[in-house]
C-alpha cells in the first residue's frame, strides 16, 4: 500500500472556505466557456445563413443583378474537398418592400431551403419597420431592365444578427428568384459553401484561397472566374470581436484559477500548521520531505475535485436553464443578439477542467514547502 494515499485518506482538510471558492470558481469558468462557445455557434449559424462561410460570385461587382449569373455546373469539383459540408445554390436580388406609407431597401435571398411558392420568411427588425407579421402579404418591386411587381405571403420572423439597415435579407424560393431574373435551374447568383463546424476564420480563408487557385488554373481565360470570398473577410468585424470574447474567457479561467488557486493555498497552510507535529513524527519514522508533501497534495487534490465536482453541475444546470428560456436578455444592438446563448461543448468543458485543475495544484506545491522546514527533534520534543 502506497503510505502517502494511505495517511492522506486519514487527514481532514479544515478549509470549507476553500472548497467553496473552488466551486465558485469553476463554476464561472464553465459559465464563461459555455457563453463563449455559445457566441460563436449562433454568429457562425446566423452568417451562414446570410452568405454561408464561403460565397462563389459573378466576378462583376452587382453579383446580385439578374444580369450576373453563375452556373451550379462550375463549381462541382467543390464536392470533393473535405472541410466543405454542404453546397448550397442562392439567387440574391435588391428590392423595395411596402406597407402602406412605409417603405424600406431590403435584399431578397432565394435558396431551396426558402419557404414555399411565393412565400419568405422575413427579419424581425423588418417587421417591425413596416408592422407586418406572419400571414401578411409583403409588396415588394424590383427594378432592372423593367419594374417586376412580387405579392409575397410572409411565412416566418427570424432575429436579425447583422446589425445594420443593409443587412435587412428575406429568404424566399430559389425557384421563385429564379423565375423572377428569367434563369435556368443551372443559373445562380452565388454558389454557398457550408464548411465543417469546427472550421475557423483561418480555415474560411484557406479553402476560399485553395478554389480560387483551382478555378483560375481549370476555368478557360475568355470565361468569368468566380469569386470565391469567405465569411472571415466580408464579416471581419464580428469575427474579431468573437477572437476577443475567447480571450475575455481565457482571462477568466486564468483570474478564477489564480482565486481558486490562493484561497487553497492558504486552506493548506492552515492544515500544516496544525499538523506540525504529524510532520515531525512522519520525519522521525524516516519518510522523505518529497513523500509527506504528497500526503498534504493528496488532501489538497481531493478537496480541489470535490469542489470541480459541485462547480461543474452547478454550472451545467444554469446553463441547461438558460439553453430552454433564454431567462437571461441581451439588448441586440451592442451584442447582436437578444439572449445570452450558451453552448455545452464538452471537449472544451473538459480542457478548461484540466488545465485550471493542473493550475491550481502547481500553485499548491508552494506551501508545500513549509515541510522542508519542520525540525522533528524539536516537534517532537514538543509533543
Amino acid at each position: 500500500m502506497n503510505p502517502a494515499r494511505f495517511i492522506s485518506e486519514r487527514l481532514k482538510f479544515q478549509g470549507g472556505i476553500a472548497t467553496v471558492s473552488v466551486a465558485i470558481s469553476f463554476l464561472v469558468i464553465i459559465i464563461a466557456v459555455a457563453v463563449t462557445a455559445g457566441f460563436r455557434a449562433e454568429m457562425r449559424k446566423g452568417i451562414t445563413a446570410l452568405s454561408g462561410d464561403i460565397q462563389l460570385t459573378s466576378p462583376d461587382l452587382n453579383y446580385m443583378s439578374e444580369d450576373s449569373p453563375v452556373k451550379l455546373s462550375e463549381s462541382t469539383f467543390i464536392d470533393s474537398i473535405p472541410d466543405v459540408r454542404k453546397r448550397i445554390p442562392a439567387v440574391y436580388r435588391a428590392g423595395i418592400v411596402k406597407n402602406g406609407e412605409n417603405i424600406h431597401g431590403v435584399l431578397f435571398k432565394g435558396t431551396p431551403e426558402g419557404p414555399d411558392s411565393l412565400g419568405v420568411t422575413i427579419p424581425d427588425k423588418l417587421s417591425r419597420l413596416l408592422g407586418l407579421n406572419i400571414g401578411d402579404k409583403l409588396l415588394s418591386y424590383f427594378i432592372g431592365d423593367k419594374v417586376k411587381v412580387r405579392n409575397f405571403t410572409i411565412k416566418g420572423i427570424y432575429p436579425t444578427i447583422i446589425p445594420g439597415d443593409d443587412n435587412l435579407v428575406v429568404f424566399a424560393g430559389l425557384e421563385d428568384m429564379q423565375r423572377l431574373n428569367g434563369w435556368e435551374a443551372d443559373q445562380v447568383s452565388a454558389v454557398e459553401l457550408e464548411l465543417s463546424a469546427r472550421s475557423d476564420a483561418e480555415d474560411m480563408e484557406y479553402v476560399a484561397t485553395d478554389i480560387s487557385t483551382h478555378m483560375l488554373a481549370s476555368i478557360p481565360e475568355d470565361e468569368n472566374v468566380p469569386v470565391a470570398t469567405s465569411a472571415a473577410r466580408k464579416y471581419n468585424t464580428i469575427f474579431s470581436w468573437l477572437d476577443l470574447l475567447d480571450l475575455n474567457a481565457l482571462m477568466v479561467l486564468a483570474l478564477m484559477t489564480i482565486v481558486a488557486g490562493f484561497n487553497m493555498i492558504s486552506g493548506l497552510l492552515i492544515m500544516l500548521f496544525r499538523n506540525i507535529s504529524t510532520i515531525g513524527l512522519l520525519k522521525a519514522l524516516g519518510m522523505t520531505d518529497r513523500k509527506i508533501s504528497e500526503v498534504f497534495l493528496r488532501v489538497a487534490s481531493s478537496v480541489v475535485l470535490k469542489g470541480m465536482a459541485i462547480g461543474n453541475a452547478a454550472a451545467l444546470v444554469l446553463c441547461a436553464i438558460q439553453s430552454k428560456t433564454h431567462l437571461l436578455k441581451l439588448n441586440p444592438e451592442n451584442y447582436f443578439l437578444s439572449f445570452v446563448p450558451v453552448k455545452l461543448n464538452l471537449t472544451l468543458i473538459l480542457a478548461a477542467d484540466l488545465l485550471a485543475y493542473l493550475l491550481i495544484m502547481v500553485l499548491l506545491l508552494i506551501p508545500t514547502l513549509f515541510v522542508s522546514r519542520v525540525d522533528p527533534a524539536k516537534t517532537v520534543r514538543a509533543q
